[in-house]
């Protein structure tokens, strides 16, 4: 029987690769890579690797360090589809009807903008034709529609479409399962020039719940492309030396064996009496005591997982507490976060007493965007006030609200901060000022901050702000700075560092790998006295089958160990009968 592997390498064409999580698909994606480049590339071609994630990007980086000479790196193009699409739009766009100079529209702008709109409703389809207008005639592109643009530039021109296909003759989709219909038009219209690898592990399929994402892609790519077909099956390389596996397997399946699996182990607690910070301390302690005893090193790196956003804050607080805070890293998509940073940066821009009442009224429009990225009548109806207010101080006139009061309040805290140039212990000024707030809706902006972890989001918020700091002596244009590097941090950059303690939904986990993983099981209400477990997910029933995937996507994220933080109530049936 052929070797797969080879079978790939000797493949001029097409070709679709199957297989598990750790069975090999990037590394054998890499020598392919590598095979092209030896063979010859002339001037300005690379061979370009795309995948969804940022995290597909870093791991096929980490890889190529290992095996690949600092020359041949440099042709290797390494990008996600978003990344790939804005190269294409910032440079072909006007083609489209659009004007020259683009502006992406970053996602909690989208939400204030839509009123927080939700797909399949009235107002959303109002939205798309708003968001459609918004690129045409001021040039503002909104993610979603990054590939369907992309896609018809490369459709509708073949002049672009031919020097794309020069740039990279060979292309390589990772992830290829999770690949939407517009992403995926971009790879057909490549396809009729240059040879395409897909990697694709249907039971990691997670995104199956956003449109277009379903079992049907990998059907989709072998009508499309009539590929070499190769199954790498199961075969484990990520958590060798564990059960890991088998227990990301047989959880999968509904799996049964009865007997403890090496490399898994859970810590039991109850969920209510439990002193929460306590136990997830704890957790990273027994963690971190598994590896060492498993490899005699200590580990480089621990993700603590959650099924949910709510799980992820609870984690996020535990580790924030008390006088020694536990370094961490948090990954998250809320529009209400980032919303609440813009305050923050305002609060750091320069203050005069000449420009409070502007000041004030800048505040309240910022809380007002806050309101109503929501989306609930309740939080437009206070943006509305919120407006109003703001427009009522614009001309002069002095509001009644208590808010507007409190606003003033903190405009004055903010002129008397004493600020250092050094942005991290800065933003912790402005935090604290927030915090002393009465007022619900700003102490609220205070706690969504702690998501941001002083500037551990991204090395470029912290950066941009310092590059002000230099150039101005003061934070003028704050805003600005944090926004261009949170379109980087989202759009442009393939890097991610998986070092050190890592927060995030499982969802967000996708791609990644981690010497530990901790995973968070918690109860959920379904009603009055009805509790179920937070590893089923919503409208998900026996045998559980997507609940499954998505716990397996968590498990498989480790290489060395996984704890399992399981509360005595309530049972959850995807881990019943199993000894851990």
């Amino acid at each position: 029987m052929p070797d797969p592997r080879q079978l790939i390498l000797d493949t001029t064409g097409h070709i679709l690769v199957r297989g598990g999580a750790g069975s090999g698909k990037t590394t054998i994606a890499l020598r392919k890579a590598l095979q092209r480049i030896d063979s010859g590339l002339v001037e300005g071609q690379s061979v370009l690797f795309l995948s969804f994630s940022k995290a597909a990007v870093h791991r096929i980086s980490q890889v190529s360090k290992i095996d690949v000479t600092p020359e041949k790196r440099k042709s290797l193009a390494l990008q996600t589809f978003h990344s790939f699409c804005w190269e294409l739009l910032r440079t072909h766009g006007y083609l489209l009807g659009a004007p020259r100079k683009l502006k992406i529209l970053l996602p909690q702008d989208e939400r204030v903008l839509s009123n927080g709109a939700e797909r399949e409703t009235q107002a959303w389809s109002a939205w798309e034709i708003e968001r459609r207008r918004l690129f045409s005639e001021e040039g503002r592109v909104v993610f979603d529609l990054f590939a369907p643009l992309a896609a018809d530039l490369l459709r509708r021109s073949a002049l672009i479409r031919s020097d794309v296909a020069h740039r990279f003759p060979l292309v390589i989709v990772d992830e290829a399962q999770d690949t939407g219909p517009d992403a995926w038009r971009c790879i057909e219209e490549l396809s009729q020039l240059v040879p395409v690898i897909c990697l694709a592990d249907l039971e990691q399929q997670i995104f199956d719940h956003l449109p277009g994402i379903g079992p049907e892609r990998v059907t989709a790519i072998e009508k499309s492309l009539y590929p070499l077909y190769v199954d790498l099956g199961l075969e484990n390389n990520r958590s060798s030396g564990t059960e890991i596996a088998a227990f990301a397997n047989d959880i999968l399946t509904g799996k049964v064996r009865g007997a403890p699996y090496h490399g898994i182990s859970t810590l039991r607690y109850h969920p209510v009496q439990t002193d929460f910070s306590k136990l997830i301390r704890q957790a990273l302690a027994l963690v971190a005591k598994k590896v060492e005893e498993q490899t005699s090193l200590k580990p480089e790196s621990c993700a603590i997982l959650a099924p949910y956003g709510t799980g992820v804050a609870r984690i996020v607080a535990a580790l924030s507490v008390g006088q020694k805070p536990i370094p961490h890293k948090v990954l998250f998509d809320e529009a209400e976060v980032l919303l609440s940073a813009r305050i923050a940066a305002f609060l750091l821009e320069p203050k005069q007493e000449a420009t409070q009442t502007m000041d004030v009224a800048i505040v309240l429009e910022l809380l007002a965007a806050l309101k109503r990225a929501s989306g609930t009548k309740t939080g437009l109806q206070k943006a509305s006030q919120l407006l109003l207010w703001a427009s009522q101080l614009r001309q002069g006139r002095r509001p009644r609200g208590a808010l507007v009061n409190t606003a003033e309040q903190l405009i004055v805290s903010a002129r008397e901060m004493r600020l250092s140039g050094n942005p991290p212990a800065d933003w912790l000024l402005v935090k604290a000022i927030l915090k002393r707030n009465q007022e619900p809706s700003l102490s609220a902006v205070a706690t969504n901050l702690d998501f941001l972890i002083a500037f551990n989001r991204g090395r470029r918020i912290s950066g941009n702000l310092s590059e002000v700091w230099s150039s101005h002596s003061s934070y003028r244009n704050a805003r600005e700075a944090l926004d261009a590097a949170l379109a980087e941090d989202q759009i442009l950059s393939g890097i991610e560092d998986l070092t050190g303690i890592h927060v995030m939904t499982i969802h967000r986990s996708k791609g990644k790998q981690f010497d530990g993983v901790i995973i968070l099981r918690e109860g959920q209400r379904t009603g009055a006295k009805i509790w179920s477990s937070s590893f089923v997910w919503r409208g998900d029933h026996t045998p559980y089958y997507r609940s499954r995937r998505i716990l397996r996507v968590g498990i498989t994220r480790a290489t060395k160990h996984v704890l399992i933080l399981d509360p005595v109530f309530p049972k959850c049936p995807l881990l019943a009968g199993h000894r851990l």
